[in-house]
């Protein structure tokens, strides 16, 4: 754990996964499967769908975990499309790979609830069942470069740093 971490929230804890507050939640009266690794070797952690959905050729549909990561300052979340989804279904995640920041987690916005935003790219019909794993995170560290001055905090959800 690093000494200068800002983020009280996590203190004593490295990273992790924690299901959203209720009131960010989507699916409020299902339990959350929180992500798991599929092997012991395993860099990433499947994430679950909580619903069953069929998307259109050329649909984007967000899909939302209810899930949150929690993670040290200099750590993001890399959020990937399962090779399984992308390869049979012909899915891909709308923004290619997800970042995860940090300070995502309990934001005001959505209390860090993660989407997984899927866009059909083949010519027919796809659909995810309920509980299917459907993407990946990885946590990893970053670094920052010499006079960094940035002092902006976020204050909200997805796409809140910027335009």
């Amino acid at each position: 754990m690093c000494d200068n971490c800002k983020c009280d929230e996590v203190k004593g804890k490295l990273r992790g996964f924690e299901v959203v507050i209720d009131e960010g939640r989507h699916f409020k009266d299902q339990e959350i499967t929180l992500p798991t690794r599929g092997s012991i070797s395993s860099a990433g952690y499947d994430f679950y769908s909580n619903e069953t959905v069929t998307i259109s050729p050329n649909e984007l549909y967000m899909i939302m975990t209810d899930v949150k990561a929690y993670m040290q300052e200099d750590e993001y979340l890399a959020l990937h499309i399962r090779s399984s989804v992308g390869i049979k279904k012909g899915l891909m995640l709308a923004n290619s790979t997800g970042v995860i920041d940090s300070d995502y987690y309990q934001n005001e916005k959505n209390d860090g609830n993660i989407s997984v935003p899927l866009v059909n790219m083949t010519r027919v019909n796809q659909t995810i069942k309920k509980g299917e794993r459907i993407a990946q995170g990885i946590f990893n560290n970053y670094l920052k470069v010499d006079n960094d001055n940035v002092d902006i905090k976020r204050n909200g959800g997805t796409g809140s740093t910027g335009v």
